[in-house]
């Protein structure tokens, strides 16, 4: 990354550039944060302040500045704020006040533009551009929040959410854009491995959950239950293949849902959540990989291989550098070394 990460005051005028001598860690993916020390003696309030934007051009690295710690024992201030998945994971979508959930009908950009309507006045934006990608009736998790239905209903189509900030012109403030784009699979174009000299950890979980009782809507015996089950292969079925010392156990409770489909629907996607998974994280720094794109990773050491999607980008600047790592997450499925 040969860019700068440019500081935006509150006023939405840029006015420098972020310091590479700090520290930073930003997690896109997970916790959706990001933080960095300065320290106190050089800290000035006009120029690092509440409500100002960190972030690099063109990219999804980005967000506000919403906590501000200093110490007098350690001589530093600490900076923390939220990346834009971060702002989008702190709102909610809501059901119409006579219906029970969220749907939606029509194409991706559209629907994006009309749940990011009034959430974040003029700084995210959906460009005017047509996926030709529709969607009908597709029905929102109930009180979702705004990342994880947008993501769900845009990996149903095998498309992902792709967020850059955006530079303005001359006296113009810079904005969040936001759209669809399809997912890209590069894994059979690019494996990462041990001879791509680079750093990674591979880990094979199977400590998972792998019998989930899901119970919905009523009182004792006439409480609606439905119990889920991980297969040989990796898939969810309603007949138990671990048994005895194998087998694990785990409640999911919603309380709220009266619908045996919709609960064995939102239960398996618990059940994916808990099970068995292999998990390979790198860092790399001659490769931008999107959250939702597919790639390969191989430990040669333990056998791993994961074919699956990028859930997890780190951005970390150290010693003047930035490095970001990658993480991808597989699930129980064949063992494939």
């Amino acid at each position: 990354m040969e860019k700068k990460m440019i500081v935006v005051n509150d006023a939405g005028r840029q006015i420098g550039y972020l310091d590479y001598s700090i520290e930073m860690d930003m997690d896109l993916g997970d916790t959706n944060d990001f933080a960095f020390e300065m320290k106190l003696a050089s800290w000035d309030k006009e120029k690092m302040n509440y409500g100002f934007i960190i972030a690099l051009p063109d990219t999804e690295y980005g967000g506000i500045i919403g906590d501000i710690q200093s110490s007098t024992g350690s001589a530093k201030v600490t900076l923390t704020g939220d990346t834009w998945r971060g702002m989008l994971a702190k709102k909610i979508i809501e059901p119409p006040s006579d219906q029970d959930y969220k749907k939606v009908s029509g194409e991706l950009n559209s629907i994006l533009r009309s749940l990011l309507d009034g959430q974040f006045g003029d700084l995210f934006l959906v460009p005017q551009k047509d996926t030709g990608v529709s969607v009908q009736n597709y029905q929102f998790k109930r009180y979702c929040t705004l990342i994880e239905g947008i993501e769900d209903m845009l990996s149903s189509m095998k498309y992902r959410l792709d967020i850059q900030y955006k530079q303005g012109g001359a006296g113009v403030p810079g904005w969040v854009e936001v759209q669809a784009v399809p997912t890209e699979d590069f894994s059979e174009q690019k494996e990462y491995n041990q001879d791509n000299r680079i750093n990674f950890i591979a880990r094979d979980y199977r400590r998972g959950i792998n019998h989930l009782i899901c119970a919905g809507t009523g009182e004792g015996t006439d409480r609606t239950v439905l119990h889920l089950y991980v297969q040989k292969d990796g898939t969810i079925g309603g007949n138990k293949f671990y048994k005895g010392l194998d087998e694990r156990v785990a409640l999911y409770s919603y309380t709220s849902q009266s619908d045996i489909e919709q609960l064995r629907k939102d239960g398996t996607k618990r059940l994916q959540e808990l099970m068995n998974y292999k998990e390979f994280g790198m860092k790399v720094s001659d490769v931008d990989l999107s959250i939702g794109d597919i790639v390969s990773g191989r430990d040669f050491v333990t056998g791993i291989l994961v074919q699956k999607p990028v859930v997890q980008k780190i951005l970390k600047i150290q010693k003047g550098k930035i490095n970001v790592e990658y993480i991808l997450k597989g699930d129980d499925g064949i063992w494939k070394s």
